[in-house]
């Protein structure tokens, strides 16, 4: 089966700067004791990479990609999305980015289990579009796109892993975003599935040109991106293309 997958991301200029970095930190409390998980990262992003975010545990990438997707703010420094700053943005101008211009794909899949497989991917465009029909036309297009035509009134409970993944692909379309934002995306998946899986994002990153940002720690995953950022005890050590 052959699948073309379709973002119609907002129009932007190829190989322009989507995100920009400047002296980025990020302090937690932990107790008496300052975490210190990002320690003054510089990181330039452009429109239409496909970039993955390695390190162990504890290195920062959970962290930075929290940022990159309008999940937190840093305790110092700046960051720009498409030219704007988010540092000091209000819970709701941050709830309308994420809504709107940012796709997510979690390991947990994060699909609602009362809904069915094409209402999981429609109620992701109530903030954007208020058409229902359209909501349920564009869910049936892009399920078909991943090749969930046939599962569309499915309960994720009905789903595979594997499938629901392709569910959490399509509902991250949804909105034509920007960037796509995956974390650990592979982790509850067979190592087919995972595969079935990065071949999915390749083909949706060199048919739209769609931002893609994902943190991993599975190899395969790594090297299927053109750019891998390394990073430890929340500083960018490498930063090399494949």
């Amino acid at each position: 089966m052959t699948e073309t997958l379709t973002s119609d991301s907002t129009e932007s200029t190829p190989g322009s700067l989507l995100y920009e970095l400047r002296g980025v930190t990020r302090t937690y409390a932990k107790g008496s004791v300052a975490v210190n998980a990002l320690r003054g990262v510089d990181l330039t992003i452009k429109r239409g990479e496909m970039v993955v975010l390695e390190g162990p545990s504890g290195s920062g990438k959970t962290t930075l990609l929290q940022l990159l997707g309008a999940l937190d703010t840093p305790t110092s420094g700046e960051i720009k999305f498409a030219g704007r700053s988010l540092e000091n943005e209000s819970d709701q101008v941050l709830t309308e980015i994420r809504s709107k211009e940012i796709g997510f794909v979690f390991q947990q899949f994060n699909l609602i289990p009362t809904l069915s497989a094409d209402d999981n991917v429609a109620i992701a465009m109530i903030p954007r579009e208020p058409s229902r029909e359209k909501r349920a036309a564009r869910a049936e297009e892009l399920l078909t796109q991943v090749g969930l035509g046939h599962r569309l009134g499915h309960l994720p409970s009905r789903l595979s892993g594997g499938e629901q993944q392709r569910v959490a692909i399509a509902r991250a379309l949804a909105n034509r975003p920007e960037v796509i934002i995956a974390d650990e995306p592979t982790g509850n998946l067979d190592s087919q599935n995972a595969k079935e899986f990065m071949t999915l994002l390749l083909d949706l990153h060199d048919r739209s040109g769609v931002s893609i940002i994902i943190a991993t720690h599975d190899e395969d995953v790594a090297l299927s991106a053109g750019r891998r950022i390394r990073m430890r005890d929340g500083s960018i050590v490498s930063d090399s293309q494949n």
